[in-house]
């Protein structure tokens, strides 16, 4: 969609409320605004671009087809592009600092690492010249009223608490929020959180000389050791941004590392080649709070046509396939096809949203954990590579019968309820053909070529 479709604006205006200035809320008031709306946006942190502004989680993002989708409907595409870096593959790390690559997709296809808070300061700046918008900083929200539709919202500058009504609220407020909690009050609610035994620590590979990049800048670094993983996405300045997950009981643990000379020798002896590159790594180690991996599912998203939820508030996911952000973005861009479809009926608008989504959601939490398996240990394992080949070939072959996995959900625009689907029944293809490849070569055989024909014949 076009940022012209949104130029005409709704006659009735109804002022909308949006608890939540991060990512996903302030891509949602840019929308809501482009269809004529007045926005008003409550943002529990202190403005990111201030002086004051404590820098939250450094944790990189992976923006995708979906996300870009969403960006460019409002037409900031141009303006994000600014602050990200293509990668083209993932490179995996072995324990003697041995190389393996994989291509993400076709050749000229990326996912794109971007700054967390770099992102969001650049939404905000595209918020500020949108006249409709207005955004109030330091307002924690206390409580959510739904039969009075009232908020009451604690600004930590002035130390006060006002109440303000709203007649249509958005909560994208993240994984624990504030409006999400009032709904889950209510009667019929369904809601649950799962967490991975797992955490995850940020860590810095240091920029070069002039700014150089240590390690290949246009790739996905992962360090894959079985039960646990290192992974690093590169930033502007030559820096990358390293996420460590890793249990948090357990003989290799966050538990078991206490000092930084156990901290050191254990890093020597996993990541011996990122070793070097990381002059603060105990520092850092032991300064940067460990984070929580959690999964958060409900349902309804919606109460009546006066509040919905989005992004993470409705469906929080584990970071293993980079589609948080997207899936959150996608929200908006599913959002403004129907308030371009259904008008001012938004209780139309609420409930095919959260008709629509809920399944995609729920798709995407299951593909985040399987991935999270994947990249933690099968990419170390040759069987698996030569699979991601084969299964290639297949595609270049067949185009309009084999799409992977991967590229059906970071590099379309399908549905991850079908995405998954799709891919769950070519997973069971390649199990029935990889015993008979042995190697790259064997693609070629007679006996392979017919059975690969056999079973997409069957498919269809």
């Amino acid at each position: 969609m076009s940022a012209a479709t949104l130029a005409t604006p709704n006659t009735d205006n109804e002022p909308m409320t949006v608890v939540g200035g991060g990512l996903v809320g302030s891509l949602l008031a840019l929308y809501l605004a482009r269809h004529g709306h007045t926005v008003q946006v409550f943002e529990r942190r202190p403005d990111p671009r201030s002086s004051e502004s404590l820098e939250g989680r450094s944790i990189n993002l992976a923006l995708s087809d979906r996300g870009w989708r969403a960006l460019q409907g409002i037409g900031v595409e141009e303006a994000v592009r600014e602050v990200a870096i293509p990668l083209y593959r993932r490179v995996m790390h072995d324990q003697r600092g041995q190389l393996t690559m994989q291509p993400y997709g076709h050749a000229e296809q990326a996912i794109y690492s971007v700054s967390r808070a770099g992102l969001n300061k650049r939404l905000l700046d595209l918020v500020d010249q949108e006249p409709r918008v207005e955004v109030l900083f330091n307002q924690q929200c206390r409580r959510v009223d739904l039969r009075s539709r009232t908020l009451e919202m604690f600004d930590a500058a002035a130390g006060n608490s006002q109440v303000h009504t709203y007649r249509h609220l958005f909560g994208t407020d993240g994984a624990y929020s504030s409006v999400r909690a009032a709904m889950q009050k209510t009667d019929r609610f369904n809601y649950s959180q799962q967490y991975l035994n797992y955490g995850y620590k940020e860590l810095t590979i240091a920029a070069g000389p002039n700014n150089s990049w240590a390690i290949e800048k246009n790739a996905l670094h992962i360090w894959p050791r079985g039960q646990y993983m290192m992974i690093a996405l590169p930033n502007l300045d030559g820096s990358f941004n390293c996420t460590l997950f890793f249990p948090y009981e357990g003989p290799n643990s966050f538990e078991t590392l206490l000092t930084p000379a156990q901290v050191r020798g254990f890093f020597e002896e996993v990541f011996p080649d990122a070793v070097p590159l990381m002059p603060e790594l105990e520092q850092e180690f032991f300064e940067n709070p460990t984070s929580s991996l959690v999964t958060v599912r409900c349902y309804p998203w919606s109460v009546a046509d006066e509040v919905l939820l989005l992004g993470d508030a409705s469906h929080a996911i584990v970071p293993f396939y980079g589609q948080g952000m997207n899936a959150g973005f996608e929200d908006c861009t599913i959002l403004q096809e129907l308030m371009t479809r259904h008008g001012d009926n938004w209780l139309t608008i609420f409930q095919e949203f959260q008709q629509q989504r809920k399944p995609n959601a729920d798709a995407m939490a299951d593909l985040a954990v399987y991935n999270f398996e994947e990249m933690r240990d099968r990419v170390a394992d040759p069987r698996f590579l030569l699979q991601k080949k084969i299964e290639s070939k297949i595609s270049a072959q067949y185009p309009q019968q084999w799409l992977p996995l991967y590229s059906q959900v970071t590099f379309s625009h399908l549905p991850y309820a079908e995405a998954w689907a799709n891919g769950q029944a070519q997973e069971r293809i390649m199990q029935r053909i990889m015993p008979h490849i042995q190697t790259e070569a064997d693609f070629e055989l007679p006996e392979v070529q017919a059975l690969i024909a056999q079973e997409l014949a069957h498919r269809e």
